[in-house]
């Protein structure tokens, strides 16, 4: 392709271009004429709707709309850090759900953001700053106290690299967080959940409350998918959480207490000297 694209997007069809991370593609979505798929070397990577920015696709970004839900009064505005930024599908439904929201997020690859915001631009008067970075460099330099809620949406490709699951990492999320302020975290993992028991049991080294929602097939190691982590230094609202979930069409299973602890499984916290990447997903995942 001439200058690695093929133009479209929010002005009509299909557009593809080469980025930092492989080839990004936007997909118009046939039943919404404002929403596209975004993808990453073919790969759904996230799902906007230019026309109603409160609409979230995806499950895993359900999961985490209803978590920013709770994050403060309804309609509060809220301070949110975002690691990892993709078709900034969250930082969008935050800024319609919150207006004057304050939101910070962190996406390594700028070709993608130029991408993305060009193709499918933010609304001018929501306060959402895009730096281009490293996610846990963007973490380390966030102020004290400074978030209400903190997101790590980390992936390169199809895994969450390994200096963002880590004791550390946690520990400059917990030190970004405002008192009462949570850290939500989505992984990918699949069969003995490996990688999601370790997540488990590097959070609870941080945080003294942790919980994970997943879809139950997920959590029993039947298919690949997502997992959310979530963690506090406060109670979390659990209870507000599952309410909040109950009509969604895909069922999320909340793990917490004694169950939290048989899933961790006797795991090990995850250090920056020890860590590792999550797996690879099945490669048939994918596929059309």
């Amino acid at each position: 392709m001439d200058g690695g694209s093929r133009r479209g997007g929010a002005s009509g069809g299909p557009v593809s271009e080469q980025v930092a991370s492989g080839t990004a593609e936007l997909v118009p979505d046939r039943d919404r004429p404002q929403a596209w798929t975004v993808l990453l070397d073919g790969a759904p990577q996230s799902h906007v709707d230019l026309a109603d920015p409160r609409r979230l696709t995806f499950e895993y970004q359900r999961r985490l709309g209803r978590i920013a839900d709770l994050a403060a009064a309804p309609g509060r505005p809220v301070s949110v850090l975002h690691l990892g930024g993709g078709g900034l599908t969250l930082p969008r439904y935050v800024a319609a759900t919150r207006p004057r929201s304050r939101q910070q997020v962190a996406e390594i690859d700028t070709a993608l953001t130029e991408f993305v915001r060009r193709e499918l631009p933010l609304d001018r008067a929501w306060q959402i700053r895009v730096r281009g970075g490293d996610a846990r460099e963007v973490l380390t330099r966030t102020p004290e106290g400074w978030a209400d809620l903190v997101i790590a949406d980390v992936f390169s490709g199809a895994r969450v690299p390994a200096h963002c699951a880590t004791v550390e990492f946690a520990e400059a999320a917990a030190r970004a967080l405002l008192p009462g302020g949570r850290f939500a975290a989505n992984i990918a993992d699949g069969g003995r959940l490996v990688f999601a028991r370790r997540q488990v049991a590097t959070l609870r080294a941080v945080f003294p409350a942790v919980a994970v929602v997943a879809d139950p097939a997920v959590l029993r190691g039947k298919r690949f998918g997502n997992l959310i982590l979530l963690a506090s230094a406060s109670p979390l609202p659990l209870a507000e959480l599952g309410r909040a979930m109950a009509g969604d069409p895909v069922i999320g299973r909340i793990v917490e207490g004694a169950d939290l602890e048989d899933f961790q499984a006797g795991a090990l916290p995850a250090h920056d000297a020890g860590a590792e990447a999550s797996p690879e997903p099945p490669s048939e995942l994918f596929r059309s």
